[in-house]
């Protein structure tokens, strides 16, 4: 009888089921905020226009219970989850630096020397995605249509602009400064920038931006910040204070020329710049499939790091960043058409108050010292073992044992990975702390535990894991960091809003690993191909 009903439709109703068919956005736009708490949607809430975050908290779907399902909680792995749907246990991007066990040295997340930069002298600019082991939604997409989508990734750090936008991406385009000041890309995309790249570079715009950087309203009505003047905040070289007004043409000769841009509200300007001239030079949203365009702001990361999540700062880059939505939200309403796009907002990461700050308060906190660390535990193995050189590295919230001399004093690996763990675990500041070969043998559904466990690569992580207490961090006292599994590093903003979006918002938990899955479903494609993610049923109309 439904198969009735389906004929008759499309007999009688030929050009609604066309309608049907055709109504999938045709741009879909992936905006990542660098280090946004989910906190600054409401703490910033009143100051903010009509026409950025609250169109899209209002006129959208809200979920206010996002948080990342793993650790640790850095820029690359959350870009990498994001996108394709998983954690790093499956995708491999496990930090943004990782120390490689087997070609003994740190590598960058998206280095590549296999190819070269374009538009730029920079070498450091030799990048790929290779390093990501699966696919992402932007993937499935050009899988989906014959690669005949194109996909855009932009962003003022190379691992923002690549990760995001996949393996087979038409182009990913970060920003290089010091004296450049230019958009650049990789010869993994192409051997020459395309002409309106190369007008955006030749055009000054973004040279316009080192200015003075002042608040953007009255300072004196910034009262959901502290203090201007505090102890907690680095600020610039060349500047006593670390407060407004901030010189930037002056400043700019002690902290790396044009690259002062990146730690300042102007980054986000010149990303959202660079974003409207991709939309009209590659004419994204004008074709007869569906293209994407992702959009990583990096300044705030910066910022935060530098000023820490109660700063004047922090609050100017926020309310600044609102009106840089607004216009790009503007922008796709005049050249994709109102309604033929969809935009998800989301973070790769939050970050923790300063711990400084926190301690003046009389809040738990503190600062985790890695070479006190590392001269304790050395002393530990000499006296167990005989020999201080079973540590190989020690980076991020992993230790990695030199296998060979374990070897060759015919230790067990398994019993020196479970003797340290029962050493540290005393330690001050180390809240937990797992054996790699415990990560392999269980499986943890909840807590710390399970973060931990959805972030180790088996073949990428190293021996032991650990997790601070709860605001500890291994930094300056000086700005911030991120990277744990609490709360407050965790807990993102996720806005939907556009083609194929309900209105409204929940307080249901979900993972930053649904986004992909719900992007996928909302265009009819196939999940990218490690997706652990489910598709937000409720979010699609």
């Amino acid at each position: 009888m439904k198969k009735l009903i389906f004929i008759l439709a499309i007999c009688v109703f030929p050009n609604l089921i066309a309608q049907e068919v055709d109504n999938k956005p045709k741009l879909v736009v992936g905006i990542v905020v660098d280090q946004m708490r989910y906190d600054y949607l409401t703490r910033f809430y009143d100051k903010y226009s009509d026409d950025g975050f609250k169109r899209l908290m209002l006129k959208g779907y809200d979920c206010k219970n996002a948080h990342f399902n793993y650790i640790p909680t850095y820029t690359a792995p959350g870009h990498a989850s994001i996108y394709t749907g998983t954690t790093p246990k499956y995708h491999g991007i496990i930090e943004n630096n990782w120390y490689d066990k087997f070609e003994k040295k740190i590598v960058y997340c998206v280095n590549d020397d296999t190819f070269n930069p374009v538009g730029t002298t920079d070498n450091y600019s030799r990048v790929s995605p290779r390093r990501m082991l699966v696919t992402t939604v932007a993937d499935q997409l050009k899988l989906h249509n014959q690669q005949k989508s194109k996909v855009i990734g932009i962003a003022m750090k190379d691992r923002g602009a690549v990760l995001p936008a996949g393996h087979s991406a038409n182009a990913a385009y970060w920003f290089v400064g010091k004296d450049e000041g230019n958009w650049v890309t990789s010869d993994y995309y192409m051997t020459d920038l395309p002409k309106w790249v190369k007008d955006f570079n030749k055009s000054k715009t973004v040279e316009k931006y080192l200015t003075t950087w002042n608040t953007l309203y009255d300072i004196k009505t910034y009262t959901e910040s502290g203090p201007d003047l505090n102890d907690f905040e680095s600020g610039f070289k060349g500047k006593e204070t670390a407060t407004f007004p901030y010189n930037l043409k002056k400043l700019s000769k002690d902290n790396g020329d044009l690259d002062i841009l990146k730690v300042t509200p102007f980054g986000n300007s010149i990303t959202t710049d660079f974003a409207i001239a991709a939309i009209e030079g590659e004419k994204l949203g004008n074709g007869s499939v569906t293209d994407f365009l992702t959009i990583s702001y990096s300044s705030p990361d910066y910022i935060g790091h530098n000023f820490g999540v109660n700063s004047k700062e922090i609050q100017d880059t926020y309310l600044r960043l609102d009106i840089e939505l607004a216009r790009l939200l503007k922008h796709l309403d005049n050249k994709v058409g109102t309604g033929n796009y969809t935009v998800f907002l989301t973070a790769d990461h939050a970050a923790v108050h300063v711990p400084a700050f926190l301690e003046s308060l009389k809040i738990p906190a503190g600062y985790f010292d890695k070479k006190v660390f590392k001269e304790k535990l050395d002393n530990f193995l000499l006296k167990r073992y005989a020999t201080s050189d079973l540590i190989e590295h020690i980076g991020g919230f992993q230790i990695f044992l030199n296998r060979e001399k374990i070897s060759q004093l015919n230790l067990n690996l398994q019993e020196v990975q479970q003797s340290i763990v029962d050493e540290i675990i005393n330690y001050e500041y180390i809240d937990r702390a797992y054996a790699a070969h415990t990560l392999h043998n269980k499986a943890f559904t909840e807590g710390i535990e399970s973060l931990l466990q959805n972030g180790y690569h088996q073949k990428r992580s190293g021996d032991v894991l650990v997790s601070f207490n709860a605001a500890v961090i291994s930094y300056g006292r000086k700005g911030t960091t991120h990277g744990s599994g609490y709360l407050y590093d965790t807990h993102v903003p996720l806005l939907f809003y556009g083609n194929g979006i309900k209105q409204g918002s929940t307080l249901q938990k979900v993972k930053i690993t649904d986004i992909a899955p719900t992007i996928s479903a909302l265009l009819g494609i196939s999940f990218p191909n490690a997706t652990t993610g489910v598709p937000l049923e409720f979010v699609l109309d």
